[in-house]
């Protein structure tokens, strides 16, 4: 048997070998020395305290689990609607080699969750060592206090005054968007690829308000970190090293150290962004006596980070962590470009609520305030939509952590555990990692009642009192920003959170006030998802994350 499995193993196509780098021999070699560590210790580990023992799916690969099936799904929150029905709002997902997470699919059991995150719940060795690479010791890696003492480093640059100085920075960004469309237009293109141009304008933003940098996108340039971004390849549609990699790094952190070429283009992200974080501290922070010339550079997020910095008695972050809040790039590129994307594809495949919004702005007259933007009362159809489209369409689908110590989950409703037993309660033992699904609870029919797919901005706009009343009592349990798990909840409920939504607001409303969007095919054009760092929308039968829509100028 050993000799055919030989003689097999030396059939095997020569030219699969020659397509690998030294560097992907080497880290496949290493993955098969951490796997065996991994089974020695776990062989020899064991647990006085043991998790729930809760039902969920049977079939799937004993190395890899159903992570598999979770990164390749194009509708992650209807796979765990599915398991939902059958195994109830609590289940285990197997993981590989034995593992299970836990799902817990219950609002109030996901209140408790994110409450404790940071503290109780930390990131998953996976997603840390993949932040790492990404972005190094920033605010979304750090732990305990050092993640309390960098938040707090960072709240004063997005408080409400910082960020109503960058609403005229969002403003310029939409209307040279303005002109370069109606340049297209003039020039008789029948259609305009919008989310590239989402894509420009949020990098313009968040370069200038956010770095005191601009990247110059939206006038032609190609910045490095586009470039970057744009060839980023998700480690499970690369080379199968890669994907070896990926697929056993849930089960095995370490292996998103080693040197694949997944890895590699993560790294040079991270050394892509920190090139201009490094400039604009070593222009405004080199030290205390410093002080920087150039005035978009110490309002901006960093710029007034830097200026605490500088300040304080001695430094409350290292220059290594400040580098490190690059994340903030990342963070405001990607899931703003996203939301206004999906926010025009919505509108297209509902025209009455896009001529419901447009006729809200146009009574205003011209650019919404600051005040307007940031009341849910002033311009209730626009903060609807916005609210709507955050419910619909999270950039993240998901929400895990590993649990630092044991405890208890509190759950809305009974359940009975595979043992028979029925509980109000779970036990989450130490090192086990729970998942709470945020696209899922976001759109959960018994959270939000049986119209919780459709796109109704006009379950936002209130009851008899007030704004948000109108929503179910079970979707005002939801402790998260407005009733909604998008930005999370708890320590690390996002601090960028009112800088993206003034951002969507702004740039929303020049848009649907000088033009009118259709999708190509009408409402059945078919819209599908497209891999990057982040999902993205695209229309089916593209290569790209490319939406083209039908863009009509309003006289």
């Amino acid at each position: 048997m050993a000799t055919a499995l030989l003689d097999r193993l030396m059939a095997l196509d020569s030219s699969l070998f020659q397509q690998l780098t030294r560097t992907d021999l080497a880290a496949a070699t290493l993955s098969l020395a951490v796997l065996f560590s991994y089974l020695v210790r776990r062989r020899r580990g064991s647990r006085r305290v043991k998790t729930t023992n809760l039902a969920g799916p049977q079939r799937y690969n004993f190395i890899v689990g159903l992570f598999p099936t979770l990164v390749r799904s194009e509708n992650p929150g209807a796979i765990v609607e599915g398991w939902v029905r059958e195994y109830g709002r609590v289940f285990a997902v197997p993981t590989g080699f034995g593992r299970k997470n836990v799902t817990i699919a219950d609002v109030k059991a996901a209140n408790h969750f994110l409450a404790r995150d940071t503290g109780v719940y930390r990131q998953t060795g996976f997603a840390r060592v993949f932040m790492l690479n990404l972005f190094g010791n920033g605010i979304l890696v750090a732990e305990d206090e050092d993640h309390r003492r960098q938040r707090k480093a960072l709240t004063p640059a997005f408080s409400i005054a910082a960020i109503r100085g960058y609403l005229s920075v969002f403003y310029d960004s939409a209307y040279k968007v303005k002109s370069a469309w109606e340049a297209l237009l003039d020039n008789g293109e029948p259609t305009i690829e919008v989310q590239s141009w989402m894509n420009h304008a949020s990098l313009d933003d968040i370069g200038i308000a956010g770095f005191g940098y601009d990247f110059g996108a939206l006038d032609g340039k190609n910045p490095d970190v586009v470039k970057i971004f744009h060839a980023f390849e998700r480690p499970e549609t690369s080379s199968w090293v890669s994907r070896i990699l990926f697929l056993l790094g849930p089960v095995l952190p370490v292996l998103q150290r080693l040197p694949a070429k997944s890895n590699r283009m993560m790294r040079g992200i991270k050394t892509s962004m920190a090139v201009v974080a490094d400039r604009l501290l070593m222009q405004g922070g080199a030290g205390k006596e410093a002080q920087s010339t150039d005035k978009s550079m110490d309002k901006s997020i960093m710029g007034l980070l830097i200026k605490a910095e500088r300040a304080s008695e001695g430094l409350t972050m290292s220059n290594e962590e400040v580098l490190a809040q690059n994340t903030l790039l990342f963070a405001g590129y990607e899931t703003t470009s996203i939301s206004l994307t999906w926010a025009l594809i919505e509108l297209c495949k509902h025209q009455d609520k896009q001529e419901t919004l447009r006729k809200e702005l146009e009574a205003g007259g011209g650019d919404p305030t600051w005040d307007q933007l940031n009341s849910g009362t002033q311009l209730p159809y626009l903060n609807a939509v916005i609210q709507e489209t955050l419910r619909l369409h999270p950039p993240l689908a998901g929400i895990s952590r590993v649990a630092s110590t044991d405890d208890i989950i509190p759950l809305s409703n009974p359940i009975t555990t595979l043992d028979g037993v029925p509980t109000s309660q779970i036990t989450i033992a130490k090192g086990t990692v729970v998942n709470c699904p945020v696209a899922y609870l976001n759109q959960a029919e018994e959270v939000w009642g049986p119209d919780a797919k459709e796109f109704k901005p006009e379950r936002w706009l209130g009851g008899a009192g007030g704004i948000e009343e109108g929503l179910p009592e079970s979707a005002r349990m939801i402790q998260g920003y407005h009733h909604l798990f998008t930005f999370s909840d708890g320590p690390r409920l996002c601090l960028g959170r009112n800088f993206a939504v003034a951002n969507f607001k702004a740039t929303l409303s020049v848009l649907i006030r000088n033009f009118a969007f259709e999708l190509p095919d009408g409402v059945d054009t078919k819209i599908g998802r497209h891999r990057g760092i982040l999902p993205r929308p695209k229309l089916e039968g593209e290569e790209g994350p490319n939406v083209r829509l039908v863009v009509k100028r309003l006289e």
